[in-house]
């Protein structure tokens, strides 16, 4: 008797995008990022190429179903693909673009979001690798080959949507084995170097976490070196090199990023967003807005909302 033969990797890995692509296509309608019933699973779609424009990328894993998108950091360029998925180890703020979409074969991918403690367990589980004492260069976007093995928890967890009774108890689990999979593979050491309390990247994730959460209040450059155990000169040597900012032209970046999210979902005027994330005079906010963005923010509000 002759065994089964398993399928080519090539197919294996088609066949679960095509159940992916499936999923997606089922439960996301519109264009744009969408949160799902799984608190860390977002669902993303695109019908047309973008262009280059910036973008607020979160902790987390981004993988490609379909259509590909570029983004820049500084000078750093990455693509990513259904070939490719992109790490995103700490929250970034850099320049994204989709370059392969159409109506009728849209820019389809998922974010699967995990905060650092959830890593650092998960890493203390795992155990040292002999990876990790290979020199890493410092980034907070990297790109690896996609493999069956992070597909199919992907798609596992996905196949959560249609099973509302079991997305409580097996969400969690999914996650953890998704990111698992991304500790144990290539970009491994990338993980481990932010999950570790005492590595340079770890300290630098202190402060970008603080002007996340605080992104609306005044931080002065020597909290957030207090924050990070760093100088405050290391500090921000360090945070460009890493950010492509200084902390200040970043926090600026992440209230014009919050703001639009305002207006888009709750549907606030530009004053009231412009209060919200710190902003003491909207005409400065609608001159920073139109600095950033390319228009003033009503005109990019009714841009957004048309295409959607």
């Amino acid at each position: 008797m002759v065994a089964p033969t398993s399928l080519p990797v090539a197919d294996e890995l088609q066949a679960l995008r095509a159940q992916m692509v499936d999923l997606t296509l089922r439960h996301v309608g519109g264009e744009g990022s969408h949160p799902s019933a799984i608190p860390c699973l977002h669902l993303i779609r695109a019908c047309t190429t973008t262009t280059k424009g910036p973008a607020l990328y979160e902790p987390g894993v981004v993988i490609v179903l379909q259509g590909r998108k570029k983004v820049e950091l500084g000078d750093e360029t990455l693509f990513y693909d259904p070939l490719h998925f992109l790490l995103v180890s700490m929250t970034m703020l850099p320049r994204g673009q989709v370059i392969d979409a159409t109506p009728e074969k849209p820019y389809l991918c998922i974010r699967v979001s995990c905060d650092t403690q959830t890593l650092a367990d998960l890493m203390l589980e795992v155990g040292p690798m002999s990876s990790d004492a290979m020199p890493q260069a410092q980034s907070a976007l990297n790109v690896a080959p996609v493999d069956a093995a992070l597909l199919g928890a992907a798609l596992r967890m996905m196949q959560l949507l249609d099973n509302p009774q079991d997305q409580r108890v097996l969400g969690p689990l999914l996650q953890r084995e998704i990111f698992y999979r991304v500790l144990t593979g290539p970009l491994g050491p990338k993980l481990r170097s932010l999950a570790q309390q005492d590595s340079a990247t770890r300290r630098l994730s202190r402060a970008i976490d603080e002007l996340t959460r605080r992104f609306n209040e005044p931080l002065s450059i020597e909290h957030l070196a207090e924050v990070a155990h760093m100088s405050p000169s290391t500090l921000h040597q360090r945070f460009k090199q890493l950010t492509s900012f200084s902390p200040m032209q970043y926090q600026k970046q992440l209230r014009l990023q919050h703001a639009r999210r305002l207006m888009l979902a709750e549907g606030l005027d530009a004053a009231s967003a412009a209060h919200q994330v710190g902003y003491e005079s909207a005409s400065q906010f609608s001159r920073e807005y139109r600095r950033l963005f390319g228009t003033p923010p009503r005109a990019d509000i009714e841009q957004i909302l048309r295409v959607s």
